[in-house]
């Protein structure tokens, strides 16, 4: 176990000396890569293959079997997360304390797509898809986890960049894949296979922080579980952090989760939609994509990171904004390419910001499990909120004014974070 103090105001101590100098260009991009392999996992199902899925088993019903589907799968991952990355914080494996889930949930989640390839009935969607979702999460919790372990603060903002093109690439990847691949079944056997083969050249580099037996802390249910709650009386930037995070998510599902919908019920669009999904997830990440990086550099290099989150919280509530007043094919182009920029932005730093304000170094993998509660449970919530509202409420002009409304808030309430610049 490396030997690492935890800093003033507790929030995580700097990388060990032998992980405390910059990480190089090639670490990055396998981490990156591996990241990308989980989202192509997670979203080539959640932008077509899923919605197709529930089209073909329950025509008459669509929108309520897909939100039963994404609302469980969600909801295991809500769990998944921290529960993974509080056991990667005790594996005591001689490869290190992460290695060994990214191993176990990228098998484990394209186990779970190839169960989606071959299912028959909603139970067995709704099994294959938990099965993607518990495994992945264990796989991504791990590689979170990893940042704060190898990357000094001066990088993070760059490493979470890199990130952002790899989140955003894995939804225009595995976007590309579900349509190309010519079928549902074919489309989940094609991002399983890209899901295991991005993940080799990171765990072929063997980079990871070993745990000495001697030094992992007795298990205590009481103590494991009573973890997961974190206090935000004493830890109140944490807090923040987290319903922020949560906030946008929300905002980002709502906007996202039923674009295919979208697409054929309100804009009536006349070409394929799965196509017109396509088109628009590559304009968002054509925008996305010139402003990840270098909004992440700049902010490692003034220190700052608050104002990059407010204005792209603020661009992102414009954009959700543009599809509720101007619902045609070319409102929904241009709210993707603000929409990338926004995104851009708030991926980058965001993430940053969230490794300055962890509670405590031994319990990285873990702490991050429960920020990411604030990805996962949003993907709960966004079909019972949107289900109701596009059926009884307003359609998708309410829906999407509330997704604005979302972000919006997620945006100010970024101020009450006091320990980031």
């Amino acid at each position: 176990m490396t030997t690492e103090g935890t800093a003033a105001g507790g929030t995580a101590a700097e990388p060990a000396p032998t992980s405390g100098t910059s990480v190089g260009a090639r670490w990055v991009s396998a981490l990156s890569l591996a990241n990308l392999g989980v989202w192509v996992g997670w979203f080539g199902p959640l932008q077509l293959l899923l919605a197709r899925q529930a089209e073909q088993l329950t025509p008459e019903h669509k929108t309520a079997t897909l939100a039963l589907v994404t609302g469980v799968g969600a909801a295991v991952s809500m769990v998944a997360n921290p529960v993974f990355g509080a056991l990667s914080d005790r594996t005591t494996a001689s490869v290190g304390r992460r290695i060994p889930w990214v191993v176990a949930g990228v098998a484990g989640g394209a186990a779970g797509l190839l169960v989606l390839a071959g299912a028959r009935s909603v139970t067995t969607v709704i099994a294959g898809w938990c099965l993607v979702q518990l495994a992945l999460n264990a796989a991504f919790a791990a590689l979170t986890a990893a940042v704060p372990d190898q990357v000094p603060r001066r990088q993070r903002g760059l490493v979470g960049g890199w990130l952002g093109v790899s989140q955003v690439g894995g939804i225009l990847v595995g976007t590309a894949l579900a349509t190309a691949a010519g079928g549902v079944s074919a489309g989940y056997l094609a991002c399983a296979v890209f899901s295991v083969l991005a993940a080799v050249p990171y765990v072929l580099m063997r980079r990871d922080t070993p745990l000495a037996v001697a030094a992992r802390p007795a298990f205590r249910w009481r103590t494991f579980l009573g973890g997961f709650w974190i206090d935000p009386r004493r830890h109140p930037d944490f807090g923040w952090a987290w319903l922020t995070r949560f906030l946008m998510n929300l905002s980002y599902s709502i906007s996202t989760m039923y674009l295919l919908y979208y697409l054929t019920d309100a804009v009536r669009y006349e070409g394929d939609a799965d196509n017109g999904v396509l088109i628009l997830t590559a304009l968002n990440a054509l925008t996305l994509l010139s402003t990840v990086v270098i909004s992440g550099i700049r902010s490692d290099r003034s220190g700052r990171r608050k104002p990059y989150v407010i204005w792209s919280g603020l661009v992102i509530a414009a954009a959700t904004l543009l599809l509720a007043v101007w619902q045609t094919w070319t409102g929904a182009v241009v709210a993707s390419l603000v929409l990338g920029l926004g995104f851009g932005v708030y991926t980058a730093v965001d993430f940053a910001l969230l490794t300055d304000v962890l509670p405590a170094e031994a319990d990285r993998g873990k702490d991050l499990g429960v920020i990411n509660i604030a990805n996962a449970l949003p993907q709960v919530l966004a079909p019972v909120v949107a289900a109701p509202v596009v059926t009884h409420f307003g359609g998708y002009t309410a829906l999407y004014a509330l997704a604005a409304a979302l972000a919006l808030a997620g945006s100010v309430l970024v101020r009450r974070i006091r320990a980031v610049p």
